[in-house]
């Protein structure tokens, strides 16, 4: 496995991704460890804890429930077959305490989804934003706090990295916003010392730049840099001219905490001679904590625990970031090729011409809202084995999505709600009898829904 694993890393850049992930993918049903006579665990949570959106405490997150719950579940239990068909195989069974919901897939969904939304938010610590978000450059992005971690904290890295795992196995598309360090770190490719500090922090980029291009003869410059740097991190002056900003040879991590550089930095003074050395120091310092090799270590572990570490040899950072995270954008055109009619409706009834119509006229974050609110997965796969659609070949869950009449015949359609049958992807949608009710009722469904666990 290994030296077929590096023959796939040296050529990686000469393989179609089709082919790699056809490769992964045989790799992952042949790693297959629980087998169907075992009873997949069951992960009990308590939608109340997370009630109106507020979280009170990490420890109240569906993300801390359930790794609590699953710490003593062994990872071989977790290692299943890749998601197929109408009735897919998950890591586990998700159970909404007080809730009564038909099927697995819903829920499981639903779970991946809060998780990824807590993961990027204030509710717990792992993720940061990226700092180049102060100047308006790579907005949402987030990378892995770079700080010191407790046993608590790394055996939640670790389940993060199993829960990567889980979604590529279940062929979930998580809606992570991750920066492109991230997936270098995790498929073990080095940091560019340029273009990564450019993405991550822009600000610091700008200084360190401004350090090792400032003109040797240009004594105000340097000054006006220093002032600068003083301003925004620290205070300082100098001791040879009291009344003239310096900086020293410190610098503020992105959690905010203020270091030394060196030995005594605090008390070494930058200057012509050394800026070009205090330059590097606060590069080298932005990319160690980029590469955050102890947390990104416990990260990979808990993937590796999932599907083999091998795989990701033969990937490139932005291949791993599409097979685990997908596109943050939805295909019209290929989910209406991967869209069952049933009961009799076809393709070509009116209302089935105005729902096409009314979500042609969506903006994407509505598109990603409906997806939501059909299936509770934000991201859907962009490629499916059955390549052109239709009923008789296989499909990725969660396609196909189906379209079908509304359960019973009782009132005027103009008067009825579309509901979903979420684990079966299927959307139960009324005859409204023009464009302007569809576009109404859609949009009153994926802005004010009050059971999206429906199915």
């Amino acid at each position: 496995m290994s030296i077929i694993a590096a023959l796939l890393s040296e050529a990686k850049g000469l393989i179609f991704y089709d082919t790699k992930v056809t490769v992964m993918n045989r790799v992952l049903n042949a790693t297959v460890q629980r087998t169907a006579d075992h009873a997949a665990p069951e992960i009990t949570l308590d939608p109340l804890e997370i009630v109106g959106g507020e979280i009170r405490s990490s420890e109240n997150t569906y993300f801390c429930q359930a790794a609590r719950q699953l710490s003593c579940v062994p990872s071989s239990q977790l290692c299943v077959k890749l998601a197929s068909g109408g009735d897919p195989t998950y890591a586990f069974n998700i159970r909404f305490t007080g809730e009564e919901v038909h099927g697995t897939s819903g829920s499981f969904r639903h779970f991946l989804w809060q998780v990824c939304k807590e993961l990027q938010s204030s509710a717990l610590s792992l993720l940061l934003p990226c700092p180049s978000a102060a100047a308006n450059r790579n907005k949402g992005k987030y990378i892995l706090t770079p700080c010191p971690i407790s046993y608590a904290e790394e055996q939640l890295l670790h389940f993060f990295g199993q829960l990567l795992g889980i979604a590529i196995r279940a062929d979930v598309p998580l809606p992570l916003d991750l920066l492109g360090s991230f997936w270098k770190g995790l498929v073990g490719e080095p940091l560019d010392s340029e273009q990564d500090l450019q993405e991550a922090d822009v600000l610091t980029y700008n200084y360190v730049k401004k350090f090792e291009n400032v003109s040797v003869t240009d004594e105000t410059e340097l000054e006006a840099l220093c002032a600068e740097i003083s301003s925004q991190h620290h205070s300082g002056e100098s001791p040879d001219s009291p009344s003239r900003p310096c900086c020293t040879f410190t610098y503020v991590t992105m959690t905010g905490e203020e270091v030394e550089l060196c030995q005594g930095g605090r008390s070494l003074i930058v200057s012509w001679q050394n800026k070009d050395v205090y330059a590097r120091a606060v590069r080298s310092l932005r990319l160690r904590e980029l590469q955050n090799v102890e947390c990104m270590t416990a990260v990979r572990a808990g993937l590796g625990s999932i599907i083999p570490l091998q795989l990701l040899t033969m990937l490139s950072p932005i291949e791993i970031e599409l097979r685990t995270c997908g596109l943050p954008y939805i295909n019209l055109e290929f989910l209406k090729a991967h869209t069952m009619y049933q009961v009799g409706l076809m393709e070509t009834d009116q209302h089935i011409e105005f729902f096409w119509t009314a979500l042609e006229m969506f903006t994407q974050e509505e598109l990603c809202k409906f997806i939501k609110f059909a299936c509770n997965q934000e991201r859907i796969p962009f490629t499916c084995p059955c390549k052109d659609g239709g009923p008789d070949t296989a499909h990725v869950p969660p396609y196909p999505m189906k379209i079908a009449p509304p359960d019973g015949a009782a009132g005027q359609p103009d008067s009825r709600y579309i509901r979903v049958e979420t684990c079966m992807f299927m959307v139960k949608l009324p005859q409204y009898t023009s464009l302007d009710v569809m576009l109404e009722k859609l949009r009153y469904a994926i802005h004010y829904r009050e059971d999206p666990l429906s199915g």
